[in-house]
């Protein structure tokens, strides 16, 4: 099978969840089909798998409305991209789009990252359901990577498209850390400062974990530092490191005491599964998303409640409750693969073919 897949989401210095997913997904679909990127910038081939590639237009080009004409001349058997907002005017073939989780709704504010033009088209799409609905339907088949944000597709009716759910998974190769406890204590953060990810919550809760370090492992704007700074509680020790490589990442994990996450939304919440695939313990807010990943291996707290985050922490001060915690995540970890990810993103594509040889078929007119 002749696969397209849109790789013009790939950060050029350093993954994001969303250039993780779609170049892990395009690596273990190689294995599986003929497949060729999309790119449009040669310094996102650093963070990319050796797989063929053509160059085209920026996904927030103007030129983004017309690029279905430049993929009908590719002829493919299907085209994925793991974002919703790919172009599709006039495709002449099929086409699986991704939708990660409705978060935007309830929290209007765009990543900070995009342009501003871009950042107000973001607000005013996000204001209502139909414009979801319309980029949805061009598509033929709608992947999403959790059984959650395929309940809320369905909740509000945004397609009529058959929803498939293509999950994220650890990344390959991972070994476990030592199942001792660890000798240090140290709590770590991965995830943007947006206000839904409620770090808020996390800093009080340090107020009672005076002998633990917080670390808050992200990019951070100096305003949105200066904002958390001051809700850090006196005597509490939490360090901002702007930004990590996954090689301190790894690092970092492998000697934690637990990952840390009291997000009120996700669509998945990558972060927690690559954690316990070390083998490193997750404290996690109790919602629908993190139920749904962790299982029954993450300790589960109420993200209004600092005092029930410190409890959870103080509970893996215990080596023999942190070995269990550690023993249940790599459990847990292991019903997760970008090799199963592929075989249902597969399966997706050829479902899309089907539909979209049918739909064709009865547009036909009949002599």
């Amino acid at each position: 099978m002749k696969v397209l897949i849109d790789a013009r989401f790939t950060r050029t210095d350093h993954h994001d969840g969303i250039s993780r997913y779609g170049a892990s997904l395009i690596e273990a679909l190689s294995n599986r089909a003929d497949v060729t990127m999309l790119i449009h910038d040669r310094r996102q081939l650093a963070l990319l798998p050796d797989v063929p590639h053509v160059m085209i237009n920026s996904p927030l080009s103007p030129a983004e409305l017309l690029v279905a004409r430049r993929l009908n001349r590719l002829n493919p058997d299907a085209v994925f991209c793991p974002m919703q907002t790919m172009g599709s005017f006039g495709r002449r073939y099929p086409l699986v789009l991704t939708l990660h989780d409705l978060i935007y709704y309830q929290n209007r504010t765009p990543p900070g990252f995009l342009p501003l033009p871009v950042r107000v088209l973001w607000r005013l799409y996000h204001l209502a359901y139909w414009p979801q609905r319309l980029l949805l339907n061009r598509a033929d088949v709608i992947a999403t990577i959790s059984e959650t944000t395929r309940a809320l597709i369905l909740k509000h009716r945004l397609t009529r498209r058959p929803v498939r759910i293509i999950g994220n998974a650890p990344q390959p190769g991972v070994r476990s850390r030592s199942p001792e406890a660890p000798l240090g204590k140290s709590l770590l953060y991965m995830g943007s400062f947006m206000p839904y990810k409620n770090v808020e919550t996390l800093l009080a809760g340090m107020a009672g974990l005076t002998d633990y370090t917080l670390h808050l492992l992200s990019r951070i704007t100096p305003e949105r530092q200066r904002e958390l700074a001051a809700l850090v509680p006196s005597g509490a020790r939490v360090v901002f490191h702007n930004g990590v490589s996954d090689q301190e990442y790894d690092q970092l994990l492998r000697s934690a005491t637990a990952l840390v996450t009291l997000s009120r939304a996700e669509g998945y919440g990558l972060p927690v599964v690559e954690a316990m695939a070390l083998g490193t313990p997750v404290i996690a807010a109790d919602t629908p998303i993190f139920r749904e990943v962790g299982g029954a291996a993450a300790l589960y707290v109420n993200p209004d409640s600092p005092d029930e985050f410190t409890r959870a922490v103080r509970t893996l001060d215990d080596p023999l409750s942190w070995k269990r915690a550690s023993s249940a995540g790599r459990a847990q970890a292991d019903t997760y693969s970008w090799e199963a990810s592929a075989d249902s993103l597969l399966n997706a594509l050829v479902e899309a073919a089907r539909l979209h040889s049918s739909r064709r078929t009865a547009r036909r007119p009949i002599h």
